[in-house]
């Protein structure tokens, strides 16, 4: 479930030093955080599932499930005091019963085997759903249908993720859908919608497209999950769980056993966590719609000049992807990505499908990729993408959308020559000419996590961080914790990468 809350928002810091009274947390490091009381309670209050698995246990035993979290999952990615996005799913009993990870299992999950915590049996899966509350049923959703694809956009626009403040809402693109959800090996019986019987109108959602993943050398067929959402005027119907529970059995039903989805929030139990972070490429925008600050003591001029590209890339070679390339980044990102704990293992088709843009009447560029090519050897050395992910600017008198570029995949030759600060170096000048790129099509942010080898060049290029987490989860199957990236401080540590290796859109 790709519901990165907070995903667009700019840098927030909340700090409440006015309770004396703390808690001790141990970090995955050893060293000890100190939480007031005020700041748990408000932790409670943003994390229904843990509180309220808290709740069910005696003061001891909760006190240890404290302490055996990171405390970088307890604080990380959460607006104290905010439920907005928490989209009705955060009860633990539901996930009580779901083959998942429980917050308390983290003491022994490192001793535990990997591989699925439940074994399905094809023949007990139901052949049918389960009973929706009168006034609503299922339906399969037809997304060559453009009447039907305009539906799940239209809901999705009205009813998606939000940030706190309700400035900003994800704005999905009906080309972003049919990019992101019409995949290789697509199956339509995973697009799952609700609607209402006597009006017939598309008010729910969830949808999974298949792919494959490696989890520390094992490679295993799942399912992404994404687009959960729920109407507005339905978030109190529990609409959410039976929603996960219909579309794992379809997936039951078609031999997928495991899943990877993701969330802005803390369910039971994260594999990984990333932290969002945001360059600014046309500053004075985000300024006015409210998304970038202006920094105390600085003026709209400097913030300006600050966040000023050049005009021209300056890596040699470098060219917008082409269907002749395919092979050759096939096999590029292919080795790069082995480096990772978890990450997406790619075909040729699905190569072809997400990073080559093919000009079509009608529909617009979702992903822009480039290459580059050595002029004297003609081999790709490296490729880096993005993909457009627009959000709609809420009672903005003076802009209606904020065009945001997400890194997606990218992958370099000087990976391999076990020199970091070859590779460093390399990766801020490709990803300074993705900026650049980024700019000269007219977007407003460039957005990235902690994840891959991000660390090496965040900061370097004049991100900032966001408030926003994402936290990856995976369904039945059970790994060690997976390095997002980030330490203790919640900051970019080159030395906590090579965990996380897949983007979820």
């Amino acid at each position: 479930m790709s519901d990165s809350k907070n995903k667009g928002k700019a840098p927030e810091r909340r700090e409440d030093d006015n309770d004396s009274s703390s808690n001790s947390v141990p970090s995955s490091g050893g060293a000890t955080k100190k939480l007031s009381a005020k700041m748990l309670e408000s932790l409670m209050e943003s994390n229904p599932a843990l509180k309220n698995e808290l709740a069910s246990m005696d003061k001891e035993t909760a006190a240890k499930t404290l302490a055996n979290m990171d405390v970088s999952q307890l604080l990380t990615g959460l607006s104290l005091g905010s439920t907005k996005n928490q989209k009705d799913m955060a009860s633990y009993k539901f996930w009580q019963t779901q083959p998942v990870p429980r917050f308390d299992d983290r003491a022994t999950q490192a001793a535990a085997p990997q591989g699925p915590i439940k074994m399905i049996d094809p023949e007990k899966v139901s052949k049918t759903p389960d009973a929706l509350l009168e006034g609503f049923e299922w339906c399969t959703l037809d997304l060559t249908n453009e009447n039907e694809l305009r539906e799940l956009y239209e809901l999705l626009n009205n009813h998606y993720v939000e940030d706190d403040n309700a400035m900003f809402r994800f704005a999905y693109s009906q080309s972003f859908l049919h990019w992101a959800l019409m995949s290789p090996g697509w199956k339509k019986e995973w697009h799952v919608g609700v609607r209402a019987t006597k009006s017939r109108k598309l008010v729910a959602s969830i949808c999974g497209v298949p792919t494959e993943l490696r989890v520390r050398g094992d490679r295993i067929k799942v399912t992404e999950i994404n687009f959960l959402c729920i109407h507005k005027k339905l978030r109190s119907k529990r609409l959410a769980p039976v929603l996960i529970k219909e579309i794992t059995r379809r997936c039951y039903l078609e031999g997928i056993y495991q899943a990877i989805y993701t969330a802005g929030i803390i369910l039971p139990t994260p594999v990984s966590s990333c932290r969002y972070y945001h360059r600014a490429l046309d500053w004075l925008k985000l300024y006015e719609v409210g998304f970038s600050p202006l920094p105390h003591g600085s003026t709209k001029a400097r913030q300006i000049s600050k966040n000023h590209l050049p005009s021209t890339t300056a890596t040699p070679g470098l060219r917008p992807m082409e269907s002749k390339d395919i092979d050759a980044v096939h096999d590029l990102l292919e080795r790069y990505l082995l480096r990772f704990d978890m990450n997406q293992a790619f075909t040729r088709e699905e190569i072809d499908h997400w990073l080559v843009y093919k000009p079509q009447a009608g529909k617009e560029q979702v992903v822009w990729a480039y290459v580059v090519e050595d002029p004297d050897t003609h081999k790709i050395t490296d490729f880096v993408s993005f993909y457009n992910l627009e959000s709609t600017v809420i009672d903005n008198p003076k802009h209606g959308v904020v065009r945001a570029a997400y890194l997606y995949y990218y992958a370099s030759e000087t990976a391999f020559t076990e020199d970091k600060s070859a590779l460093k170096s390399r990766l801020q000048m490709l990803m300074n000419d993705a900026l650049i790129c980024a700019r000269q099509a007219k977007f407003d942010v460039f957005n990235a996590l902690t994840s891959h080898d991000n660390p090496l060049f965040l900061e370097q290029l004049k991100f900032g961080a966001g408030d926003g987490q994402l936290h990856f989860y995976l369904f039945n199957y059970r790994t060690a914790a997976i390095a997002g990236g980030i330490n203790d401080k919640n900051l970019p540590d080159e030395k906590k990468m090579g965990g996380v290796g897949v983007v979820m859109l």
